[in-house]
């Protein structure tokens, strides 16, 4: 009889600790329940075809997005040279599919862009990200430049790091000289990594905003927490083209 209470009392404790998983920030829940993703793009292009690139791509970007949503496409101006970024939302892996299958099959995209668009490519890469549960995607409220920073998170997963990492995003939005576009989490590529996505009026407010942000006891005590969980850090500062629907 004792051995029986002390199972029960042992599985009880065992679905507490599933239960309080479940609750965390960065636990699978209703956003990833959707099935809604993005998908990462980075384009390393070929130094001396920079030009080329953008204005094809200017040209017949419209191809592409009939068939699919373009959440917004940047150029690399420091942090990584003769790159273009861009994201791409899909509803599920099922949709993104069809959409990749309808793309290969339209002769106007294959002929007039992808043909001349590949070898002006030195380079292509993508991940694939859910949106964190406790973040929404956000519009700017003007035009401006664009800071993405990714974080290379220890091994553990969310349940290890995701309150801190939330805590410290929320103390650098409480300073007010930043947007929060969105927090992404990969689901595919390099797995604990971490993507922010901020909009600045322009890199000169960006750097004051940080200088500010270094000396604000509340961004410096949730960064202390949350930067014994990192590995590694990287940024770039993205200037939106003409055909972005960020800007």
């Amino acid at each position: 009889m004792l051995a029986s209470r002390i199972l029960v009392r042992g599985v009880a404790a065992a679905s507490r600790g599933v239960a309080a998983q479940v609750s965390l920030p960065f636990a699978t829940g209703p956003r990833q329940d959707d099935g809604t993703f993005y998908e990462f793009r980075t384009y390393t292009i070929k130094p001396d075809k920079v030009k080329d690139f953008l204005d094809l791509t200017s040209k017949n970007i419209h191809l592409r997005t009939a068939h699919s949503q373009m959440v917004g496409y940047w150029t690399s101006e420091f942090g990584g040279m003769n790159k273009a970024f861009h994201i791409w939302k899909y509803e599920s892996f099922a949709q993104r599919s069809a959409v990749r299958t309808a793309l290969a099959k339209d002769q106007e995209w294959q002929e007039k862009y992808m043909s001349r668009m590949l070898p002006l490519l030195d380079k292509q890469e993508n991940e694939i990200a859910y949106l964190v549960p406790w973040c929404e995607l956000n519009s700017p409220p003007k035009d401006g430049v664009y800071e993405m920073v990714s974080f290379q998170m220890k091994p553990g997963g969310p349940a290890v790091w995701g309150q801190s990492f939330k805590a410290a995003v929320s103390a650098h939005i409480k300073t007010g000289y930043t947007k929060l576009v969105g927090v992404f989490h990969t689901e595919y590529g390099l797995l604990n990594r971490v993507h922010v996505l901020w909009w600045n009026e322009n890199p000169d407010s960006r750097a004051a905003g940080r200088h500010y942000a270094h000396e604000d006891p509340r961004v410096v005590a949730a960064v202390r927490e949350s930067v014994q969980f990192l590995e590694s850090q990287q940024n770039c500062l993205l200037i939106p083209t003409e055909f972005s629907p960020l800007k």
